[in-house]
């Protein structure tokens, strides 16, 4: 039966490579998900298989979260799809941070036993043992208070600017110290005296520094703290899959974190920005206050005359942003595109990495809405012909179209790569009202000669567009 387990546990990490591997591209995404479920079911029912297990808690515990799953998948809206996210991320902590805690009070009655490893065990030695039970504990109490502030702010349960208050580094850095300090402590002498004090204070400053260290993290840098979230769960798991000896759930947990960490590099890189600057730079606390003043007006034109301009467009450029998401206006925007399309026009779909609150959020609107992946662009693609483009359609999207990140050295987003709709012939920008983003940055792009400015909601917009054609 164990042989039959592990081989089924090589198939289901084989499953899980082959199926990350395939949601790489759009094309391939739906069957590489599918093959990544199938690789977990797998791995559930050789778990199963082992004896000892208390199956009518498992049962309870399969039920009540699927339920949960269920009606959560069924009531969220497009829009609620990052802070769901974030919460994912964060019960995905407390369960490996609760796996090491469980473990931990079996084994402390007669700690020395279980520290006591097989003769022909591959571990280093006892205190591996100690070790693993304070990572899952340290990296899931991390990521699930993190998570949590990461959901309040995306949600807008509390303020979606930088937090920042004097002294916040300082203190920081000394309660990861601490954090390090009695983890270190814990591992080394886990049959000691104060070994179960010590435990405590390391699940507290774990939960401590995941508040503290996603507090000072603005609204517009969310989408690398998803990721960087997403990596840290995973590295839970891992320690979790340590703890309890499962082989499978230590693959597992190493792919989400690598791939994670892998994301959140990209997500940087498309930011121009170093992961210290996003997590320590307090982006967004001051915002407003950086960047040149902005002159001039924003000119507005009404959806009767931007027609006009679209009928005779040969080249048109849609740049969806978390605007698009508000709206829901993803079919409106296919709708729209099909007629440009069918009227002669060239049609892309330009996507930048950031754009939206978690990474891929646009892709995952367009292909809601079945958007052709050949429309889909990437950010360096367009820009190289963006200039030749005659309408550039912003929708709801900010700092990733902001010119200030190209011409303004004493903006915060000075040197971001950003979509240079700016170029285009004609830009409309479709926008609720003359606020900043959610990352509180004035857009120039807004006041320039050759934007106008379509105020409303997005999908009664495009829809108004689409009646226009209609007619």
């Amino acid at each position: 039966m164990q042989f039959a387990i592990n081989i089924s546990y090589i198939i289901a990490a084989i499953l899980f490579v082959f199926g990350i591997k395939m949601l790489g591209s759009a094309a391939t995404a739906v069957k590489g998900n599918r093959i990544s479920s199938l690789g977990m079911l797998l791995a559930v029912l050789a778990t199963l298989a082992r004896s000892n297990l208390g199956y009518e808690w498992i049962a309870a515990g399969i039920f009540s979260g699927a339920v949960i799953g269920f009606i959560t998948a069924k009531r969220v809206q497009m829009t609620g799809m990052p802070e769901l996210v974030a919460l994912f991320n964060g019960f995905g902590g407390l369960a490996s941070l609760l796996v090491g805690w469980a473990e931990y009070e079996k084994a402390r009655p007669d700690w020395a036993e279980y520290l006591a490893l097989p003769e022909n065990s591959a571990v280093p030695g006892a205190w591996f043992s100690a070790l693993v039970i304070v990572l899952a504990i340290l990296i899931g109490g991390i990521t699930f208070t993190g998570s949590i502030i990461a959901y309040l702010k995306l949600s807008g349960k509390i303020g979606g600017t930088a937090t920042v208050f004097p002294g916040q580094k300082g203190i920081n850095v000394l309660v990861m110290l601490g954090l390090v300090a009695v983890g270190v402590l814990f591992s080394i002498d886990a049959e000691g005296v104060n070994a179960p004090t010590l435990f405590l204070v390391a699940v507290g400053l774990s939960l401590l520094i995941g508040v503290l260290g996603v507090i000072p993290i603005g609204g517009g840098d969310m989408p690398v703290v998803i990721a960087l979230l997403n990596s840290f769960s995973g590295l839970a798991a891992a320690a979790a899959g340590f703890v309890i000896s499962n082989t499978v759930l230590v693959v597992a947990g190493c792919l989400v974190g690598a791939s994670g960490l892998i994301l959140t590099v990209i997500m940087c890189k498309a930011m121009n920005r170093s992961l210290g600057n996003v997590l320590f730079g307090g982006f967004g606390a001051a915002s407003s206050a950086g960047g040149k003043q902005v002159e001039g007006e924003m000119k507005g034109i009404s959806v009767e005359d931007a027609y006009y301009v679209l009928e005779a467009a040969q080249s048109v450029v849609f740049v969806p942003g978390y605007g698009m998401a508000v709206a829901q206006a993803q079919h409106a925007v296919k709708e729209l595109a099909e007629i440009l399309e069918r009227n002669g026009a060239e049609v892309r779909h330009a996507v930048h990495p950031v754009a939206g609150r978690m990474p891929g959020h646009m892709n995952v609107l367009l292909a809601e809405a079945d958007v052709p992946y050949e429309q889909l662009c990437e950010m360096d693609d367009v820009n190289a012909i963006i200039s030749t483009v005659d309408v550039a359609i912003v929708i709801g999207a900010n700092d990733v179209v902001n010119p200030s990140a190209v011409d303004d050295e004493s903006s915060p987003i000075y040197g971001m790569p950003i979509i240079n709709v700016h170029q285009a012939k004609t830009v409309f920008a479709l926008k609720r009202g003359q606020g900043a983003g959610f990352s509180g940055l004035v857009n120039t792009l807004f006041f320039l000669d050759n934007c106008r400015m379509i105020y409303g909601d997005a999908k009664a917009t495009v829809s108004g567009l689409v009646s226009q054609f209609d007619d």
